[in-house]
């Protein structure tokens, strides 16, 4: 018999990101507490730049753009926030968006499918992929509870499971 493999990917989609995004801007351009302050958001395919004349307000608009990031269903860990800086008369925020799963990241997942997992789960890293594989599809569906349960500072999804 054939072994069973799935594989452990971490992606946004763009398209919801997106969505987030336009739905953020919509809501800052007509909150009252944002009028007179600069407040924008800017997205520019890769990164989001958030806008405002002062800390708080900026940091108040990171708040309306991750509350946007959880109603489309993305992660807060696919996020990528940085601290807040002065540019001029403005403060500024830029968040990334995670795509892929780091080697870092990915070494951490094999050493914990290597020492908690069933001993029959193999893992190797593809990229910036994870592809794990055993005869039992039992203790792949453990392994993805295992991981799951998992407290990892990247957002993982499990596809291709065969």
């Amino acid at each position: 018999m054939a072994d069973s493999t799935f594989d452990i990917v971490s992606k946004v989609d763009k398209m919801e990101a997106e969505n987030a995004v336009n739905q953020a801007r919509k809501e800052v351009d007509q909150r009252y507490d944002f009028k007179g302050v600069g407040a924008s958001v800017e997205w520019s395919g890769e990164k989001i730049l958030l806008k405002a004349t002062s800390e708080e307000r900026v940091k108040a608009v990171l708040d309306v753009v991750q509350s946007k990031f959880i109603k489309r269903g993305i992660s807060l860990k696919s996020l990528d926030s940085g601290e807040p800086y002065a540019s001029g008369k403005e403060f500024r925020i830029e968040i990334a968006l995670k795509d892929g799963i780091s080697q870092e990241n990915a070494k951490k997942i094999g050493k914990m499918i290597r020492d908690e997992a069933p001993k029959s789960v193999k893992s190797q890293i593809q990229g910036d992929e994870l592809r794990v594989s055993s005869k039992s599809r039992d203790d792949l569906q453990e392994t993805i509870r295992l991981l799951k349960a998992a407290d990892l500072d990247v957002d993982l999804q499990f596809v291709n499971f065969r």
